[in-house]
């Protein structure tokens, strides 16, 4: 059984036992998280929201959170004499999905 759930403002696909990479949550390692807004549930039991599947629900534990790699923001006005170098790291949530209800 498969879901699609939606956080962070993007869509996951998920499976039980998977481990997937949200944007940065407000909870602590180790806890478990629910994650109510589901669009889709595939798999013996198939639905599909509009837009979420009203009693479906997919439970995850929160195993880390952490920064992503670093990517270089330049920019540059040519014959301007002006630059402009900026670093970023986005944060990030590890969900492990412990299981799916349809």
């Amino acid at each position: 059984m498969y879901a699609i759930v939606e956080t962070g403002g993007k869509q996951f696909r998920v499976e039980e036992g998977g481990k997937i990479f949200v944007e940065l949550l407000a909870a602590e390692a180790g806890s478990e998280i629910v994650l109510d807004k589901v669009l889709m549930v595939g798999g013996d039991k198939f639905a599909v929201g509009a837009p979420y599947v009203a009693s479906a629900k997919v439970t995850a534990e929160v195993l880390a959170h952490g920064r992503g790699e670093k990517i270089v923001v330049f920019k540059k006005r040519r014959r301007q004499d002006s630059r402009r170098k900026q670093g970023h790291r986005q944060g990030f949530t590890a969900l492990k999905i412990k299981g799916i209800q349809a």
